[in-house]
């Protein structure tokens, strides 16, 4: 075994406990972290491990509040937290009852008991590998949320990470298990997860436009016209993933590092063209192969290693030499063509320790041999993964089945704290190409962690949004220029996960626990701090042309956030929504900030121009962050935090832009503010400043929004818009009858019918005459599929 790369080198200062904190005998030793986490280790020849894992990366911990009780033969700890008591040196399993067990760890203030082997059935679950082939058929291992308010982590078959930053097989027969009991406060349980873990990455910017990546044979000509279709159609992407036909095809015909020279001649200039654009560049690679003779540096490494047969060179990733020719050879030259990221598509269930040194290594590489923040896609190694995103969901399905199961995977995966998943918008292979499936694929895409239109090879997988009918062509766009528009929120949002690990989507079930083991409901989620998503998961009606959603939105006030309609919070309703409409709420007060798209509509750099929804009811203060997108330089403090302060009062409210923390050069230095404040009326009066200059500014009305737009704004001043008048605030409740007036209208039905209709479903009629009445206009004309339709709207109606 050789050495590996000096930049792969760890810190190892914080790897060890604090030695007051640290319980030890013979055979055990139990360490305090913090008042809700453990670590428990037992070992029959008194040996224990002090070094880091591929899991746990810091055990300096501060000494926390505790009190112990401890004699020859037991010992008791106790925080406000827990109750541990152990019979000292003896195994800490004793026999199958709890009661018999030799180590126990009771929750303060419950009835609950924890102990080694303990069931914890009552776990929410976390994540999984992947969804290859089959979503319903997938195994969720556990995560750290439990309504039992504990749940624990067994590190002892964790790869051992050494000094050198290499990863090795661990010891066989060790115990070393952690323990997260934090009763409700889960939040706090995250927080202690990650301070052992490490942080979630901050992910490049670039990463949360929207992607490509259709497994074609694509040439540099082919990308040149795929890139002026994108343009021509006005939908922006940010980001190009090549497939499995990117490199020159040898006698391994998965794994390959070499450009096809017959697809791209220059390599650097198609890398160059693509940049100029504003779109990044990935590569996917899957080294389980090995090295092929026919590879272009092969020769190279062959005598490297010292081979002296002519023959394909298995990969080992546990073979330092190897590893080291790997990225040396193959790796680094397209790291020097400017290749932004890769995708590590390694898929095998029984070896999933060469998929963490994969995610691992190839991470760390790009990070510190190209000095920019990491970058990733890869499936998940299921050990720490919120440290190397971005997370492949695999080869899903073409199917409804898959399209509803993505939101509670989604949120599932926030209980172990990981965020940026990645799935195949509208499915990767197999089952019917629809564009109503489409479409909603899209929409939910939208509102996800990544976005990324994704297929296998073939004519008829349609992710093109120009390949559709001209209606789903416009929708697409528009949500497409949404999730474009969206990056400034999104990325506030993921360095809010990066700092404090509050994940990007939270499931509704954090919030309402009962909500859990129902299917109208589970599906919902939290998208950041400010929006709240209830996805459309099945097929439309038919007749009607909506889709009908059962939704319950948690306590507060809320606003959809297309319409501006009013809904009142801990409520359920039933919903209807067109093809080009989705359920997602702003609550009250909400603050979500929007780039304005520029000419070049790929680039995802802080906007020049912003534009600022507000939402009335409540104050409220959004911390907008911004940096470079893509280096690591926030570290040093190069990034600008923004406050955006809105006081809040029914006739007379005030939003401050601010910029507080960071440094100067960062972002624009004048940037065009587009202040939108949503369901209200032109203000009587508004007063603008920059820092203390009052200053003239373009205020109109747009459907229900009052706009004020204020250009050209240094963006280390202070922006103040004062709003004064009376009654200006649009109440704009949610009224059902508008949307039954609107599913009517929209009907191919005589005229003279809908008149009938409409005076029936709006007069003061009990439902069961409404039903008659209903049913009589058979006889007048009114087709049965439609009566039948009418009758299902009132049993819906019911229900609100």
């Amino acid at each position: 075994m050789g050495n590996i790369d000096e930049h792969f080198k760890i810190d190892y200062s914080h790897a060890k406990a604090k030695d007051n904190v640290i319980f030890k005998g013979e055979k055990y030793r139990i360490t305090i972290l913090t008042e809700r986490l453990i670590r428990f280790e037992y070992s029959e020849d008194g040996l224990f491990y002090d070094g880091l894992t591929e899991r746990v990366i810091n055990r300096d911990f501060p000494r926390p509040e505790y009190d112990v009780i401890e004699d020859g033969k037991y010992l008791e700890i106790t925080t406000k937290y827990f109750k541990l008591t152990y019979v000292k040196n003896k195994p800490f399993v004793g026999s199958k009852m709890a009661p018999d067990a030799n180590l126990k760890v009771a929750l303060q203030n419950t009835d609950k008991l924890w102990f080694f082997n303990h069931p914890e059935a009552r776990n929410f679950k976390g994540t999984t590998i992947s969804l290859d082939d089959d979503s319903t058929k997938a195994s969720f291992y556990k995560g750290l949320y439990s309504t039992d308010g504990f749940s624990s982590i067994d590190d002892s078959t964790s790869l051992l990470l050494t000094e050198t930053g290499e990863l090795v097989p661990p010891s066989p027969g060790r115990v070393d298990t952690y323990l997260f009991i934090y009763r409700r406060d889960f939040g706090l349980c995250l927080r202690d997860y990650f301070t052992l873990t490490g942080r979630p990455s901050l992910i490049p910017r670039y990463a949360l436009g929207i992607w490509w990546n259709k497994d074609e044979i694509y040439s540099f000509e082919d990308l040149k016209k795929l890139f002026a279709n994108f343009a021509r159609n006005r939908i922006p992407y940010s980001v190009l993933l090549l497939g499995n036909n990117w490199h020159v095809k040898t006698d391994l015909p998965k794994t390959g590092y070499t450009f096809n020279k017959s697809l791209f001649t220059n390599p650097q200039l198609f890398v160059n063209y693509m940049h100029e654009r504003g779109v990044r560049v990935g590569l996917t690679i899957d080294p389980s192969e090995g090295i092929s003779r026919q590879e272009e540096r092969y020769q190279i490494i062959k005598n490297n290693l010292n081979i002296s047969e002519d023959k394909n060179i298995p990969f080992n990733v546990f073979d330092s030499n190897l590893l080291m020719q790997y990225f040396h050879e193959l790796i680094n030259p397209l790291n020097e063509l400017g290749i932004d990221f890769y995708f590590i598509d390694y898929y095998n269930k029984k070896d999933l320790d060469t998929l963490k040194a994969l995610n691992y290594y190839h991470f760390n590489d790009y990070k510190k041999y190209v000095a920019l923040r990491g970058m990733l896609l890869s499936r998940n190694s299921l050990v720490a993964p919120h440290r190397t995103p971005v997370h492949y969901s695999g080869q899903t399905i073409v199917s409804w089945d898959t399209l509803k199961f993505l939101p509670f995977f989604n949120s599932t995966a926030s209980n172990i704290g990981v965020s940026w998943w990645s799935h195949d918008v509208g499915g990767y292979k197999d089952g019917i190409e629809d564009s109503e499936l489409y479409l909603r694929s899209v929409e939910l895409a939208t509102f996800s962690p990544i976005f990324r239109f994704s297929a296998k090879h073939g004519h008829y997988f349609k992710r093109e949004p120009w390949r559709w009918d001209i209606k789903t062509l416009n929708i697409v766009r528009d949500y497409c220029n949404l999730r474009h528009r969206l990056i400034p929120y999104l990325y506030a949002e993921g360095y809010k996960y990066h700092k404090t690990g509050l994940p990007l989507i939270q499931p509704l079930y954090y919030q309402n626990p009962e909500v859990y083991d129902e299917p109208l409901y589970k599906n919902e989620y939290y998208f950041g701090g400010e929006l709240f998503v209830a996805p459309i998961t099945v097929k439309k009606d038919i007749v009607m042309n909506r889709a009908i959603e059962k939704i319950f939105l948690p306590n507060g006030v809320w606003y959809d956030f297309k319409t501006g309609k009013k809904f009142m919070g801990n409520h359920r309703y039933v919903t209807f929504y067109k093809d080009e409409d989705y359920p997602v709420f702003a609550k009250a007060g909400s603050i979500i900030p929007l780039a304005e798209l520029e000419e070049n509509i790929n680039v995802t750099n802080s906007p020049k121009t912003m534009e600022v929804h507000v939402f009335p009811g409540k104050s409220n203060t959004y911390k907008l962050y911004e940096d470079d997108g893509y280096s690591s330089l926030f570290e040093q403090g190069y990034y600008i935090m923004t406050y955006i302060d809105y006081n809040y009062l029914q006739n007379n409210y005030t939003l401050i832009v601010r910029p507080t923390e960071g440094k100067t050069g960062i972002i624009p230095e004048k940037r065009n503010y587009k202040i939108r404040f949503r369901n209200t009326r032109e203000a009587d009066d508004v007063l603008t400043y920059i820092d203390k200059d009052v200053v003239i500014t373009n205020n109109y009305v747009e459907d229900n929004d009052f706009i004020v737009f204020v250009k050209d704004v240094p963006t280390t001043s202070q922006l103040t818009i004062n709003c004064k008048g009376k009654d200006i605030e649009i109440d704009a409740v949610r009224i059902v009858n508008e949307e039954v007036d609107s599913i009517i209208s929209d009907l191919q039905i005589e005229t003279r019918l809908k008149d009938k209709i409409a005076n029936i479903f709006f007069s003061d009629s009990d439902l069961r005459k409404k039903r008659i009445l209903i049913r009589k206009l058979k006889k007048d004309g009114l087709d049965a599929i439609f009566v039948r339709m009418f009758l299902k709207l009132l049993d819906y109606i019911k229900e609100i």
